[in-house]
This record gives C-alpha cells, sequence and structure tokens, in this order.
C-alpha cells in the first residue's frame, strides 16, 4: 500500500532538507498518543531513529536510513523499519524535497507499507494517512508558506 502527500514550502529544497534534523522531528510528533523520541542520529545513510510508543499502545519503532541523497533538482533520504509494531510487517518513508524555484520547494512523504495480511494493510490505510496529513500543515508552519 502506498501513501504520497506534498506540500509547497518557502526554501530553497537543499536548505529544506538540511533541515530534517531532531528537532523537525519534534515538531512531526503526531498529537494523538504518547511517543518517546528514544534515539534520532540523522537523516544520513546508515543513521537510526528509534520511538517509543507508550499510549494507546506500548511499541517500539526503528527504522535505519538506507540511503540518501541530493540532486541538481531534488534531495532525498529512505527510512526502512526494522522493528515495527503489530500489525506492520514493512515500512519504507522516502523523503523527497524537490526544488520548484531558488526560494520554493515541495516536500513528499512517500509511504509504503505492508501488514501481517492483506486486510490488515488495508485497515492500516486510514490509521497511517491520519498520522501523516497534518504534517502539510506543520511543514508550512516550519519552513513558510510560499508567495
Amino acid at each position: 500500500m502506498n501513501i504520497q502527500f506534498e506540500t509547497k514550502v518557502k526554501g530553497n529544497y537543499k536548505a529544506v532538507m538540511a533541515k530534517f534534523d531532531r528537532k523537525l522531528f519534534e515538531a512531526l510528533k503526531p498529537k494523538q498518543g504518547e511517543m518517546e523520541i528514544v534515539d534520532f542520529t540523522g537523516s544520513k545513510k546508515g543513521d537510526r531513529v528509534h520511538i517509543r510508543f507508550t499510549s494507546p499502545i506500548k511499541a517500539e519503532w526503528i527504522s535505519d536510513i538506507v540511503e540518501d541523497h541530493v540532486g541538481e533538482d531534488e534531495a532525498y533520504f529512505i527510512d526502512e523499519g526494522v522493528q515495527l509494531p503489530f500489525p506492520l510487517s514493512y515500512w519504507q518513508h522516502k523523503h523527497i524535497v524537490r526544488k520548484v524555484d531558488e526560494d520554493t520547494s515541495v516536500i513528499v512523504d512517500d509511504i509504503t507499507f505492508k501488514a501481517q495480511n492483506w486486510l490488515l494493510t488495508r485497515l492500516m490505510y486510514p490509521a497511517i494517512y491520519l498520522g501523516f496529513a497534518p504534517r502539510n500543515k506543520i511543514y508550512q508552519q516550519y519552513f513558510g508558506v510560499p508567495k
């Protein structure tokens, strides 16, 4: 299953990508439930993100950054889940920042996931969608809205 979100923000794509750090990750934490960032080493290949949910469920989520790249018109990094909460069995999240012009970028959250079976995968879609939909507003508050 795949979900994509696109958000136009103010800033050069390289500068926007450079701000994908712990501070931004903290700002993106979902408001529903409680979550602790156990470890956040960065957004480059070899880095790791470890979060612990404490409410409404208790679960560990660990993702490794498996690839990153900065090109002429876009920059990205990809995280893949290595320890996921039930019922997820696969997680890949591509964080892409594309150049629109010198002062405008588009952030793309491209998420591919699977659960234990096709039915659970379909049932997870609304929860994942609702968990990531608020990022559009958060990104624009964090980086600014382009003119």
